[in-house]
């Protein structure tokens, strides 16, 4: 006899994934984030939208999200998530570089957009607390629209660009302090004394104190011993493990599971194991980003907008305009011109994400009222769907301003996390090693991939630019920069390995110069045939380098030794060339006789 199943319980599970599989497909081709169009369907699907229709149509409760509760708790893990990844990108190096405008810019544009926001909004809020709160929430903007909004236009390495994700890194910096001050002040929990306050605070410290001791001990040699499994499966298990585990800790100690997360991820930006724990982290954190936008929009109220739609789109311009003004005015000093500071201005005017997050928490807290929390929430809304055409006005403003002027070279100089022309080298062996001194000889940036755990170890503390992660993952290939990169250097010792981060080197990257090692005269011209710039059999350079060992011991100049060597050189790599192109064309060939003879 079959177990009977209780569908209710897959019924939310299976709603979200159905209309993420619509959404983000739609959205894509639209180029519209796919955030606003999750928030559509929590406002769509929820309590306030079709919910409302449950009581007088029963049947209409297949379609809506029913459990707001149990829907949140999952949800919490798309922001623990989004805070991980953030963490994992806030590596040091890349903090001192734009330190100028993250603690200089981000500080300032936090700082003075809450108070003048706070100030509009102590009225209707009815205290102070309440307004400081709503203040800071709207202050913020929205890391996930648009950053790839930018991405998308490739001007994340623009002036307004790094002006832009400095000011958002400081934001989402600002969160997880905030977060801890909203639940030390809940009025929801017994009466918060100074004492009670002081002592969370050290309790918080000496969490802070134990995640990061443990994890500077720990992470390298724990991720190094699942590494050395070279079990996918086992690394994904690892870092969905750090994750829970550093953001559990947290939130036991009165901290944000966030806090944990961003905490944990800034540890793992230090390591080798950086950029392979990204790539393996990102469709987690895009789905659970997915279910929070869902969570958020079944907060909202549309009918609410209904009522008073002249109201909450003249408080969403007020929002944009108030914030592109003091954007606007701050950019100015940190060395932007009048056109950059008016985009960044305009980029960085809505809310944001976490300004949901604030609010809703804000009102659960009973430190803003929820009437005026519900208008809040549809005003970050409209201001974040807004986004993509500010950013396109933004571009066009930009463009009919004046001409740029001088930028202080510390804002115009790159990260080095997305460092624009250098070299990756896949393959850190005795091979790769020498290429990669060769290039720091020369003074080439580069950095280089290895799948050997130790190997990775040792290079790093010799102070080598050296990573763990497959170079044959698309993902991967992206993070390490490769449609910014100046050339791939393969050096992998198996065939298969070889072909198969050239075929995805090509595909994020057709312009990119390969140059691969190769087996033999065959597997050269295989790689040709795959797309290689060029390829270096083994067989062919080690009986070069003989011949020229020979001919400089008997005695024959050295000058006439190597303008010899470099000449048969260009002779060998133009006869694989040729010979690929003869494949080529006798396939063609082929191809047509075969054909010709079916249509007779």
């Amino acid at each position: 006899m079959a177990a009977s199943i209780n569908l209710h319980a897959y019924q939310e599970p299976i709603l979200f994934l159905a209309t993420a599989g619509i959404i983000v497909p739609l959205f894509h081709r639209l180029r519209i984030s796919p955030v606003l169009g999750f928030l559509g369907v929590g406002a769509l699907l929820g309590p306030y939208g079709l919910g409302r229709l449950v009581p007088d149509y029963p049947w209409v409760d297949w379609l809506t999200f029913t459990n707001p509760e149990g829907t949140s708790h999952l949800a919490e893990f798309g922001v623990v998530f989004l805070l991980f990844t953030i963490g994992i990108e806030l590596s040091w190096q890349r903090l001192r570089t734009l330190r100028r405008l993250v603690f200089g810019f981000g500080t300032l544009q936090v700082v003075l957009c809450a108070l003048a926001l706070g100030a509009l909004a102590l009225e209707p809020v009815g205290n102070v607390t309440g307004a400081v709160l709503v203040g800071l929430g709207l202050a913020l903007s929205s890391t996930a629209i648009v950053i790839p909004v930018m991405a998308e236009q490739k001007r994340l390495n623009t002036t307004v660009g790094r002006a832009s994700f400095s000011a958002l890194l400081f934001q989402d910096l600002a969160v997880a302090p905030i977060l801890f001050t909203i639940a030390a002040l809940d009025t929801t929990q017994p009466e918060v004394t100074v004492s009670s306050f002081l002592w969370a605070l050290l309790q918080a410290a000496l969490a802070l104190a134990v995640i990061v001791g443990l994890g500077r001990v720990i992470l390298r040699p724990f991720f190094q011993l699942v590494s050395a499994t070279k079990s996918p499966e086992l690394f994904m298990a690892a870092c969905l493990l750090v994750v829970m585990v550093t953001s559990l800790v947290a939130a036991v100690s009165g901290l944000s599971m966030a806090l944990g997360a961003f905490i944990a991820g800034v540890l793992l930006s230090e390591t080798e194991y950086r950029r392979a724990v990204d790539v393996t982290i990102q469709p987690f954190k895009g789905l659970l980003l997915g279910v929070f936008f869902v969570s958020v929009g079944m907060s909202l109220d549309a009918f609410r907008f209904l009522e008073q739609p002249l109201e909450i789109l003249a408080v969403a311009t007020l929002v944009i305009a108030l914030k592109a003004v003091i954007i606007f005015a701050l950019a100015r000093p940190f060395g932007l011109n009048r056109s950059e500071a008016a985009e960044t201005g305009l980029l960085l005017g809505p809310g944001g994400e976490f300004a949901l997050v604030i609010l809703g928490s804000a009102m659960v807290a009973g430190l803003v009222p929820v009437g005026v929390g519900q208008t809040l929430l549809l005003v970050t809304t409209f201001t974040m769907i807004a986004i993509p055409l500010l950013a396109r006005v933004g571009r066009q403003l930009s463009r009919r301003l004046e001409r740029r002027l001088p930028v202080d070279p510390e804002i115009a100089a790159p990260p080095p996390a997305d460092e624009v022309g250098r070299v990756i080298v896949a393959g850190y062996g005795r091979v790769g090693q020498l290429v990669g001194d060769m290039l720091a000889r020369h003074k080439v940036p580069h950095l280089a991939i290895d799948m050997d755990p130790a190997r990775v170890a040792a290079e790093r503390k010799a102070g080598k630019p050296v990573f763990f992660g497959d170079g044959s993952y698309p993902e991967f290939l992206r993070a390490c920069g490769i449609d910014r990169a100046l050339a791939l250097v393969i050096t992998l010792d198996t065939l298969s390995s070889v072909e198969a981060v050239v075929t995805a080197a090509r595909q994020e990257n057709p312009d990119i110069t390969i140059v691969a090692r190769a087996r033999d005269a065959r597997h050269a011209v295989q790689l040709y045939d795959l797309g290689v710039d060029d390829a270096v059999p083994e067989t062919i350079e080690a009986s070069l380098q003989l011949s020229e060992a020979v001919l400089s011991d008997i005695g024959v100049p050295m000058g006439l030794v190597i303008a010899s060597i470099h000449e048969r050189r260009d002779e060998y790599r133009q006869i694989l060339r040729n010979n690929n192109r003869k494949r080529d064309a006798s396939l063609g060939e082929f191809r047509a006789r075969r054909t010709a003879g079916k249509s007779s």
